[in-house]
């Protein structure tokens, strides 16, 4: 079950960027959970929205066109849930967040910059991501509320 008491699950998403991984995982997860979850995604070090990710989102129904590229300090204080990390980089420098966050990681590949391979080449990566993403999104949901309290780390997130 996604929500206690009619409150919604938070969930904080973290990549280096915020402008991919991070960005589809928190359209994936608004759309998918069917409003069970309070969602939000941010960079450790943020930079702008890859169109490429805006693109693949449209083609399967999710419009993240209105997303934009957040600092995980803007969320600093907050509880949350789930932290997310699906960067290896992001999971190193994750900040420290307030009362019983579980923290959960899955990094999953960078897709290419913008200036790599021709457009095609660089939107199949992003559609590749995307659905390993959505599909580790999927998995993981159905087990949260089974997920053992030692998986809470102080606050760590």
């Amino acid at each position: 079950m996604h929500t206690r008491a009619n409150k919604k699950t938070r969930v904080l998403i973290l990549c280096t960027g915020n402008s991919a991984r991070s960005q589809m995982a928190e359209g994936i997860l608004r759309h998918d959970g069917g409003g069970a979850f309070d969602v939000a995604s941010a960079g450790v070090k943020p930079s702008s929205v890859r169109p490429e990710a805006i693109t693949v989102m449209r083609e399967i129904g999710i419009d993240i066109s209105g997303h934009r590229s957040k600092s995980a300090d803007e969320y600093s204080g907050q509880e949350f849930d789930y932290v997310i990390t699906v960067c290896d980089n992001a999971k190193e420098m994750c900040p420290v967040f307030p009362g019983k966050t579980i923290h959960l990681h899955q990094s999953f590949e960078d897709p290419p910059p913008a200036t790599a391979g021709d457009e095609a080449t660089r939107l199949a990566v992003f559609r590749r991501v995307r659905d390993e993403i959505r599909e580790w999104l999927n998995q993981a949901t159905q087990n949260w509320g089974a997920v053992d309290a030692s998986s809470r780390r102080d606050g760590r997130g």
